[in-house]
């Protein structure tokens, strides 16, 4: 491709930012990032805004190259053929190279009551209302968080460090992803901390009320203010604009992150589904994510063929109030070994864990094309051949 090419990334999460900033490496690429916020969110300290320890934003120019321009806006339209996109304020933006990057949020729960009743957590904005929430609700209050993931995790510690009684309703099984010995950890932890913890058959919500949940055993526990930080879900943008997704809206890719509908839309973080198995939802996965989309898209300017993803996650990391947490090893297929770290060591980890986003953005933007990742899929290309091979066989 001869000429000035023009990129736009959708989102400035982790991937989008990072992706953005590998794109500068080339002086003949313009780079434009569209995101409806004027900061970058730190999604792993949003528990820490819940809690009131952290902000969890950080000035975009802390964090990209000063050639990329920022236009805070939400995109509502892909038009693929045309090759733009439309925003909600009626402006439209050609481009030569799409990466979408518009990141996940909070599903819409289907409990009884929880739309109403419920505070989801997984947002900027959901973040500082919940906290508004909390500040307003007297000391003594019963407060219910659901969902035993990382994010019901961390709020339910933060909350107890401060003095809050909290409930933290699990459903089946607290912290699913890690290993038996580091969910032991994990709930000794909670439980110095004072968090009653609910797990097993019976403890699944089903209804909410504006004062109280019922579980599924019938159990009817108060609750003054109930979390909601249970299921996953991304933008319909995709859906809406006509391109393949999988079942939850996740763009559907190949490997190199290319849309399957169209060479020029690259996906990239949790709203991307290569070979329809997408990474597990974290910044871990964000990182090399966004860094292999830049690759695709600067391949396909200089007109070579992409390569495949092969990155991998290699921990989970878990904080349990300011001065405890767990870091949780994986293999290199991201499934959890018996080794894990807790206590203050864990503590610390998981804070590293926090800043070093934000520093090898800083990095990225300042020296672009720097961005590294050792960690590999030892698996992946063997589930992908995998998933090929069902496919033809079922056709």
């Amino acid at each position: 491709m001869t000429g000035n090419t023009d990129v736009v990334v959708i989102g400035g999460g982790y991937a989008g930012a990072l992706a953005a900033n590998r794109l500068t490496q080339r002086t003949d690429v313009t780079v434009t990032l569209i995101n409806p916020r004027p900061d970058f969110v730190e999604r792993v300290r949003l528990h820490q805004l819940v809690g009131g320890s952290h902000d969890a934003v950080v000035g975009y120019r802390e964090v990209l190259a000063d050639s990329i321009r920022l236009v805070v806006d939400t995109v509502t339209l892909i038009d693929a053929a045309e090759r733009s996109v439309s925003l909600e304020t009626g402006d439209r933006l050609a481009y030569d190279y799409l990466v979408y990057a518009v990141g996940s949020g909070s599903a819409d729960p289907t409990v009884p009551g929880a739309a109403e009743f419920a505070h989801p957590t997984a947002s900027l904005e959901e973040a500082q209302r919940l906290r508004s929430v909390i500040d307003g609700a007297p000391a003594t209050a019963p407060m219910t968080v659901v969902g035993g993931g990382p994010l019901g995790i961390e709020t339910a510690a933060e909350l107890a460090e401060l003095g809050r009684t909290v409930t933290l309703a699990c459903g089946e099984q607290l912290g699913p992803y890690l290993h038996p010995s580091g969910r032991r950890s994990v709930a000794k932890a909670l439980s110095e901390l004072g968090v009653t913890v609910l797990d097993g058959p019976g403890a699944r919500v089903t209804a909410v009320t504006g004062g109280a949940v019922q579980l599924s055993d019938g159990r009817e526990l108060p609750s003054a203010v109930t979390i909601w930080t249970a299921g996953f879900g991304v933008p319909d943008l995709a859906v809406r604009s006509g391109l393949s997704t999988d079942a939850l809206g996740r763009l559907l890719t190949d490997e190199t992150l290319t849309s399957v509908d169209d060479e020029r839309i690259v996906a990239t973080g949790d709203a991307a589904a290569p070979s329809g198995l997408p990474l597990r939802m974290s910044c871990q996965a964000a990182l090399p994510l966004g860094s292999h989309a830049a690759d695709t898209v600067l391949s396909r300017i200089a007109g070579e063929q992409p390569a495949d993803f092969t990155k991998g996650i290699a921990a989970m990391c878990v904080s349990l109030g300011r001065r405890a947490g767990v870091f949780q090893f994986a293999h290199r297929n991201d499934t959890a070994m018996r080794l894990h770290l807790s206590g203050r060591l864990g503590a610390k980890l998981k804070e590293a864990a926090c800043a070093s986003p934000i520093k090898q953005l800083a990095d990225e933007a300042r020296k672009p094309g720097s961005h590294t990742w050792l960690v590999k899929d030892a698996k992946r290309r063997e589930l992908v051949l995998a998933r090929r091979g069902e496919a033809l066989a079922g056709r």
